[in-house]
């Protein structure tokens, strides 16, 4: 049961301190009776009891003030993300509507509130929060930059006070999403500060031994470690204050989470981590000498100290994505320890800590195809603007209008273009739910298959075994990827239904003691109006054709054939059109297969099995599929074929000029002698028809084995081209396979 707030003495004192701090340091930002609203609404919660403790037990108002004034001091927000942040509890407590906020305090308040709010949501539905598309997702969600920035802070004041909780799954999934969800924003930010402590906290939690054991060596150097710095800067400040600069210098320490990376990475003890502290020099400047003060700073140092060129790095003429400027130089100190030195400047060392909101208006940037990466570099144009989370007002998150983020049962998070439907998702999850797809549960709520996705939404999709793809569907999907799937789902289906109704239509004409002959079924088709095979059987298996009716045609066709007098139609006048088997390749027109009963114009297929070529013996043989499939008769399966299904072969015999060419592969055996790849190979090439594609040869105690891929035109050819390669020196055995 959720447990209600009851304030204890010590959270009624740390509230009110809070609340005090906060109201002097954003008095300045806020408008007339604002102070006094707040405090009603806060009072109200606190004496009606309606707001509850969080997951962990902490007091959400104690923790909404603990936020606000991180924000405030580690990010720069102000007075509508203030309010935002104390009034959440009230919201979420069913205090006050996100509405009335928007009335008494302004729209921008309540935008603020609306996200915090559509991202809780997010995380009632338990998604996988490390992948990439949630932080998409995330963003989207937010409306306002403020919002991201809000959780932000929430999430490291969250860290700083679970470190007692009892609860240690939890602080490890609230630390392992601070890890690799919080801190990369923080980072693309610009919030380092924030990024390290978050990096810390998770590391504290996670790697509990690792932390201590780096922090105890820390402590345990904190002393040398001064005395070092004393030495190394005690020069440089003299230096620089000789040539008239105004600076403040401070040692940086790594933190406990680079230290942790760098240990893993270079496969070392704390011992061998060399680069453990840094140097920052900040120079107070007027902005158009930033420059000028900087490169000067890095002569006199260099000129101290010997540097090292290759871990210089010049993020003053090129800032960072982020906004980042500063200038790394690392120099060989005294003790020729490595030391590195940052040079900055004061404005630049507050972009530094705060990040993008330290200097820089908002001005909204619309995410292209980018990605989310390049929209939240985007979002620094920088305009040295001192005011610039006052300008936030006019900042929309215009994110992605080209893409939606759609969560499965299991909170896995999917991406899809704008306007796809259940089918898209159907099908994305496997072809097989798709072709049954019958429709979907949409947070709660059933839906047909032809419903819009939109951002946020949980889908659970509905099946049936008895459904079936249709061409209809092709206009109802929006991605490629179920289009294509339909359109195969279709094919086979059709191809399926084909078959029985061939098979069907077998046993009728076999019950009624009629041959079944291709070439007189082809003219039956055409009697009927059919062009294309698979309309044929398509309608055959509707029923829109009656079985009977075809039947009749082809008896009528046959006995024509057998009448007198009556005109027949020979094998060139008629044509199949379109086989309703696309796989089937047509060969050239100049080498004709003659099938069945001198039936020309049938589309087949060469067998792979024995690569028959213009001039060999050859039968046809009709496949499951319908295709005709033309095999060699000393095929090493037409044996097989012949015995089990006889009644699919069917006569053939070659016609025309033979002109196509053919691939043939030739076995070689023989002595593995000096030369007799040349001499293979020249024969080959001497005759201007024969093209070598291929030649494969491998030896073996003396004797060579080897496969000659050659294309050619028909078995005359075939037959010379052996016989002349029998006669090479050394060759025992020359074979078609």
């Amino acid at each position: 049961m959720t447990e209600l707030i009851e304030f204890t003495p010590e959270e009624k004192e740390l509230a009110l301190d809070l609340y005090a701090q906060l109201k002097e340091k954003i008095a300045s930002s806020l408008q007339e009776d604002d102070e006094q609203r707040v405090r009603q609404h806060l009072m109200t919660a606190f004496e009606q009891g309606q707001v509850a403790r969080d997951f962990f037990g902490l007091n959400p108002i104690v923790s909404s003030l603990q936020t606000a004034i991180l924000a405030v001091d580690e990010i720069g927000l102000r007075r509508d993300a203030v309010l935002a942040i104390m009034l959440n509890p009230c919201v979420e407590g069913g205090l006050l509507t996100i509405d009335e906020v928007g009335s008494d305090y302004g729209i921008a308040v309540g935008r603020i509130l609306h996200g915090l709010q559509r991202i809780q949501e997010l995380y009632k539905k338990n998604p996988a929060v490390e992948s990439e598309n949630f932080r998409n997702l995330l963003l989207s969600f937010a409306e306002d930059m403020r919002v991201i920035l809000i959780m932000i802070a929430d999430r490291v004041n969250l860290m700083r006070q679970i470190r007692d909780t009892p609860n240690a799954e939890a602080k490890r999934e609230v630390s392992q999403e601070a890890a690799y969800l919080y801190a990369p924003l923080a980072h693309k930010l610009g919030l380092y500060k924030l990024k390290s402590e978050l990096e810390d906290l998770s590391l504290k939690y996670l790697e509990h031994d690792a932390y201590y054991h780096i922090k105890e060596k820390l402590n345990a150097t904190k002393a040398a470690r001064d005395a070092y710095i004393e030495r190394f800067i005690h020069p440089i400040n003299e230096k620089l204050t000789t040539a008239g600069l105004k600076f403040h210098m401070k040692g940086r320490t790594k933190s406990i989470h680079s230290i942790w990376q760098k240990m893993k990475k270079q496969h070392c003890a704390f011992e061998g981590v060399y680069d453990l502290f840094a140097i920052r020099i900040i120079i107070d400047c007027p902005p158009e000498e930033e420059k000028q003060q900087c490169w000067k700073t890095f002569a006199i140092i260099t000129d101290m100290y010997t540097s090292n060129p290759k871990r210089m790095r010049d993020w003053l003429s090129v800032p960072k994505s982020n906004g980042y400027e500063s200038l790394h130089i690392t120099v060989r100190g005294p003790e020729d320890k490595w030391v590195e030195v940052q040079i900055r400047t004061e404005r630049m060392d507050e972009v530094a800590e705060r990040g993008v909101a330290a200097h820089w208006r908002y001005k909204g940037v619309k995410a292209d195809s980018g990605g989310m990466d390049e929209w939240l570099n985007g979002i620094r144009q920088m305009l040295e603007n001192t005011s610039g989370m006052e300008a936030m007002d006019d900042f929309r998150m215009d994110l992605y209008d080209d893409e939606i983020y759609v969560f499965t049962p299991r909170g896995d998070l999917l991406k899809f273009p704008k306007g796809a439907t259940v089918l898209d998702m159907a099908y994305h999850i496997h072809s097989k739910v798709g072709s049954q797809c019958t429709g979907a549960r949409i947070n709660g709520r059933v839906v047909t298959f032809r419903q819009e996705l939109h951002s946020g939404d949980q889908i659970e999709i509905l099946t049936s075994s008895t459904q079936r793809p249709k061409q209809e569907w092709l206009s109802i999907v929006k991605t490629s990827r179920a289009k294509a799937k339909i359109r195969l789902a279709i094919k086979e289906t059709q191809q399926k239904e084909a078959l029985l109704v061939k098979e069907m239509l077998e046993r009728k004409f076999k019950n009624r003691k009629i041959d079944l002959e291709e070439s007189v079924m082809m003219r039956t088709m055409k009697k009927l109006g059919y062009k294309e095979a698979s309309d044929f059987y398509r309608d055959l298996a509707s029923e829109t054709l009656d079985i009977a009716t075809v039947i009749d045609k082809y008896v009528e066709v046959q006995q024509a054939d057998k009448t007198p007098g009556t005109e027949a139609h020979s094998a060139d006048e008629f044509v199949l059109e379109t086989s309703h088997f696309s796989s089937l390749t047509p060969r050239s027109s100049e080498d004709v297969l003659v099938i069945g009963k001198d039936l020309k114009g049938l589309d087949y297929q060469l067998a792979h099995c024995c690569h028959p070529i213009y001039g060999d013996n050859v039968f046809g043989f009709v496949t499951v599929s319908g295709g005709i499939k033309i095999h060699r008769t000393d095929c090493p399966n037409a044996p097989e074929l012949r015995r089990r299904f006889g009644y699919r072969i069917v006569k053939a015999k070659w016609s025309g000029k033979g002109e196509s060419q053919y691939q043939i592969t030739l076995r070689i055996i023989g002595n593995d002698d000096l030369g007799i790849v040349n001499n293979l190979t020249s024969i080959i090439s001497k005759d201007e028809k024969l093209v070598l594609r291929s030649i494969n040869i491998d030896s073996h105690d003396g004797l060579f084995r080897g496969n000659l891929v050659v294309m050619m035109s028909d078995t005359t050819r075939l037959e010379a081209l052996i016989k002349k390669l029998r006669t090479v020196k050394g060759v025992k055995q020359v074979e078609r396979i």
